[in-house]
């Protein structure tokens, strides 16, 4: 049996570590779709809302970390742990993503 070479190898390493990449990359477009949700209380302009903090332009990881807290209900908010507790975390980085985006 014939060994890949080398090139063959890192093509192989490169591709996986591209769609690595990408899969970890919220995706916007579903992440402005899920926001409405978000929008009810964050307001899409990103002003402060009655002490609710303005969400636009946050860190990705940021974002996604504050959101995972929610989940693990590490963070106490009882309306944010019911919401983070639904999204999966291809949502939470979509949101993440669209978020980030937003000014």
């Amino acid at each position: 049996m014939r060994q890949p070479s080398a090139k063959a190898l890192l093509f192989v390493l490169t591709a996986g570590l591209a769609l690595d990449n990408a899969a970890a990359a919220g995706d916007r477009e579903l992440g402005q779709y899920l926001s409405s949700e978000c929008v009810t209380c964050h307001r899409a302009s990103g002003q402060n809302a009655q002490g609710i903090p303005k969400i636009n332009g946050w860190p990705e990881d940021q974002f996604v970390a504050v959101m995972n807290a929610y989940k693990d209900k590490q963070r106490d908010n009882p309306v944010m742990q019911t919401i983070a507790g639904r999204l999966g975390t291809d949502d939470i980085a979509a949101l993440a993503a669209y978020f980030s985006m937003q000014k």
